[in-house]
């Protein structure tokens, strides 16, 4: 159902009063395509379906979501009514692009860390609107979803903790009013942080901006001491950085980049004859 209501929003922003080329056209029953420009991953089907389904149009999918493809593929055959086809171009390109250049990025991100067995895992610096969409993109590239909104995980963050006067009392509070198979993750800056947040009984620390040696001592002492507790390094992430990051024995690592720094790849559509 969301999937229909983001689909007709977005056909509605573009469309407006109509367009203005179908009113002095003549239907014609053609077949278009999308052409890859560029090498990546590609991401959108779920969402160009829907589309295809609302709209009528007959597709013929090359691609899957979450596999490459290299420029110069044909990734995706529509067939159907002319002014249709026309009308929605944009609206397929947008979403075949949006989310495949989000894949594509976490795909690089994964590669990395995938021999030492760490998750990757993505934030809540979505942008508005858009993060059922943004997030499933990152499925798509091999990623994990971290939270989708506050009500899943209570997450302590700095500005939180600042408000708490004693967080083992805080944390039995919690215990008794958020569900019982919700997690509690805390974030932390140092390895007294760390000390605190597992003693009052986290279920999840985060290492935020921590150094990779700070990181590997963080590791140490949870391995020893709790070992049921799993941890996430977060903060600076780069293509350069995440590998030495994996390589500390964290459990996931996130980064809010694999939505707001993946760039555009190249996807065009052509008609037939």
């Amino acid at each position: 159902m969301l999937k229909y209501k983001f689909i007709e929003s977005m056909v509605s922003e573009d469309i407006g009063r109509g367009d203005l080329f179908s009113r002095i056209s003549q239907s014609k029953e053609v077949r278009a395509y999308i052409l890859a420009k560029s090498d990546g991953l590609f991401a959108g089907k779920e969402y160009i379906d829907v589309l295809a389904k609302i709209y009528d149009l007959e597709l013929l999918w090359k691609v899957e979501d979450g596999s490459s493809f290299s420029a110069g593929e044909k990734l995706l055959y529509i067939s159907g009514d002319s002014k249709a086809i026309l009308s929605l171009e944009r609206s397929i390109l947008d979403i075949a692009l949006h989310a495949s250049s989000i894949a594509t990025l976490t795909g690089k991100f994964v590669s990395k860390i995938t021999p030492f067995g760490v998750k990757l895992l993505d934030t809540r610096k979505t942008r508005p609107l858009l993060r059922e969409f943004e997030k499933y993109a990152v499925r798509c590239g091999g990623g994990i979803n971290h939270r989708m909104g506050l009500d899943d995980c209570l997450m302590l963050k700095d500005t939180h903790l600042k408000t708490i006067d004693n967080l083992e009392i805080f944390m039995q509070e919690v215990r008794q009013k958020i569900p019982f198979t919700s997690k509690v993750e805390i974030e932390c800056e140092d390895i007294y942080g760390v000390k605190e947040a597992m003693s009052a009984g986290a279920d999840i620390v985060m290492c935020d901006n921590m150094s990779n040696d700070a990181i590997c001592e963080v590791v140490a002492f949870r391995d020893k001491n709790y070992p049921h507790i799993l941890l996430e390094a977060s903060g600076n992430v780069t293509l350069e950085t995440i590998e030495e990051i994996a390589k500390t024995g964290v459990d996931a690592i996130s980064s809010g980049s694999l939505v707001h720094q993946a760039n555009w790849i190249d996807l065009s559509m052509k008609m037939e004859g």
